[in-house]
């Protein structure tokens, strides 16, 4: 278990800008193509709030810049507010990478707030497509309404498109985004993880994009320490058994880094994204 200590004094992570954080498995939606195969039926893991409150604030005393509440569904997860709260306390940048297919009335003061932005996965212009990947009928019209209202609202609002079926309307659906109003727009083809996976098979590094551990990491329901989301499953010891600094200082993430392939030259559109999504935090430069 994790004890809330005193933060670690000096910062080894020059490099690490972003920390995902996959608060929970949890999910409405089954997207097909989904990298953690959250579901309905899914838990939020392992990891206990004071867990993540001590991620969380080690993430600030190591000069971490953002923090990412990602899912699943993170706004599932009963004290995702507070964990923004924190990061917000800290002076850390937090993104919510939502679904958005659910938005309570109240949760708009705080997606407006000064060091939130948002992140939503879009799929197509056309509902039954959406639908057809999200495995939720009518999540088309409510993550639309909701883009729109955060537009409306001011609020700082990223999509990723993964391009998964024959024929999807990838185009159409970016032209659609920005008729609305969103400016932050990535593509990425889907990748060979969790339900996008063939049966019998298990990831290998060469399916990332080589940006894990550069730049980002990331922790999962169950503490594992991961280069990113996308590469879940080589992790680099767990958080509650040791704290982040030392992980992050140790030799198993060390040789996870020097394990990774590069950066292909020119991996940005159109040769490939260099923004793996669905959750996006820069354009070459992925947070799947």
């Amino acid at each position: 278990m994790t004890t809330l200590l005193e933060p670690p004094a000096a910062s080894p992570l020059a490099g690490i800008r972003s920390l995902e954080l996959e608060i929970t498995g949890k999910c409405q939606l089954t997207c097909t193509h989904c990298l953690s195969q959250s579901s309905p039926q899914a838990t939020h893991g392992t990891m206990t709030p004071s867990d993540w409150r001590a991620v969380i604030t080690d993430a600030a005393a190591l000069g971490i810049q953002t923090i990412q509440l990602i899912g699943g569904e993170p706004t599932v997860h009963p004290d995702w507010q507070e964990f923004t709260e924190l990061g917000l306390a800290l002076g850390l940048h937090v993104e919510i990478y939502s679904n958005l297919f659910h938005v309570r009335p109240e949760w708009w003061d705080l997606f407006t707030r000064d060091g939130v932005t948002l992140g939503t996965s879009y799929y197509s212009d056309e509902p039954t497509e959406h639908d057809k990947i999200t495995g939720r009928p009518g999540s088309y019209v409510r993550t639309r309404c909701n883009i729109r209202e955060a537009i409306t609202r001011g609020v700082t609002i990223r999509a990723g498109i993964v391009d998964i079926l024959p024929g999807q309307r990838v185009a159409e659906a970016r032209a659609e985004l920005e008729s609305m109003g969103v400016k932050h727009i990535n593509t990425d083809r889907v990748r060979a993880v969790g339900r996008a996976a063939l049966p019998g098979t298990k990831p290998t590094l060469d399916e990332m994009c080589g940006r894990c551990t550069r730049g980002r990491a990331a922790v999962l329901p169950n503490g594992d320490l991961a280069g990113c989301v996308l590469s879940r499953d080589f992790p680099a010891g767990n958080v509650r058994e040791t704290r982040l600094a030392e992980l992050l200082r140790g030799k198993a993430w060390r040789d996870l880094s020097a394990s990774i392939p590069p950066p292909r030259r020119n991996a940005c559109p159109p040769d490939d994204s260099g923004d793996c999504d669905p959750a996006n935090t820069e354009a070459c430069d992925p947070a799947y």
